[in-house]
């Protein structure tokens, strides 16, 4: 694939970016990562100047406005990257200058794995300093090692075996990644829609049953282990509110589930 030696070519990175209306963020993220070799955005349809931000901060820029789903878009990304390694950042996340020199530690040590990261959350203006968040999220890889991404929503990464055909080693970046949630109540309810048809259009293809006891009991369990064993209670309002959403998420997905399945569908507009 390509080799890490005295004289020889380092390895590249591409950092592939999914975007749709993000003008009051995408500065921010791309100028975090303007140290890649190709940083590279697929926009969605933007319509509020982000193409325009994003090809001046000298992002490669390719629009496809017909939403298809995530998996789709990051394929999409996948087939304009030309990096050794390629890391999927969201336009909502900013890479600390630590996060980005872990990170081309990684790229120039040439190794054939896959890697995680974590977040550190930021929610209304506020960092949810003692919130415990616990998400892992592949985003870093070997770009011949990864074959595509599937699925409507929490999208995964199906990938090639090593040559010899062993399992693809999993590793995790230490720093973390700053990932600015939900910046406004609006943009909060504007969110849980997509989300909540997205998770009702994906149980719906596995056969589940949805309903509103359903819905408490998954939307009440997902706001009592936020707020309180992840303690999101110590966040002030802003956890308060972060847990809230999160739950009506869950509660909703099963309510649309049961009264919206002759209309659901993976296809939701950005």
């Amino acid at each position: 694939m390509f080799v890490v030696a005295d004289g020889a070519a380092l390895p590249t990175l591409t950092v592939a970016v999914l975007a749709h209306n993000e003008a009051q963020r995408i500065e921010a993220c791309l100028r975090s990562a303007a140290f890649a070799d190709q940083l590279l955005v697929v926009d969605s349809g933007s319509q509020d100047g982000t193409v325009a931000m994003a090809r001046g901060l000298g992002a490669e820029v390719h629009s496809y406005p017909d939403w298809q789903g995530f998996a789709v878009q990051r394929n999409r990304l996948l087939a304009h990257a030309r990096g050794d390694y390629v890391f999927f950042l969201d336009a909502d996340e900013v890479m600390t200058p630590a996060f980005a020199q872990e990170l081309q530690a990684i790229v120039r040590s040439g190794e054939q794995a896959v890697w995680s990261i974590r977040w550190r959350m930021l929610a209304y203006g506020c960092e949810l300093k003692y919130f415990r968040s616990q998400s892992q999220i592949e985003r870093l890889f070997v770009r011949a090692l990864l074959k595509e991404y599937t699925g409507v929503v929490h999208e995964q990464a199906r990938l090639h075996p090593l040559p010899g055909g062993g399992a693809v080693p999993r590793r995790r970046i230490r720093e973390r990644l700053l990932h600015h949630s939900r910046s406004t109540v609006r943009g909060s309810l504007e969110k849980l829609t997509q989300y909540a048809m997205l998770g009702a259009a994906k149980r719906a293809e596995m056969g589940q049953r949805g309903g509103v006891l359903r819905g408490l009991a998954s939307g009440g369990a997902m706001f009592l282990r936020l707020y309180v064993f992840r303690l999101g209670f110590l966040c002030g309002g802003a956890g308060f509110l972060y847990c809230l959403f999160v739950a009506l998420e869950g509660f909703l997905r099963y309510a649309a589930l049961r009264y919206d399945r002759d209309h659901l569908t993976g296809r939701v507009i950005r």
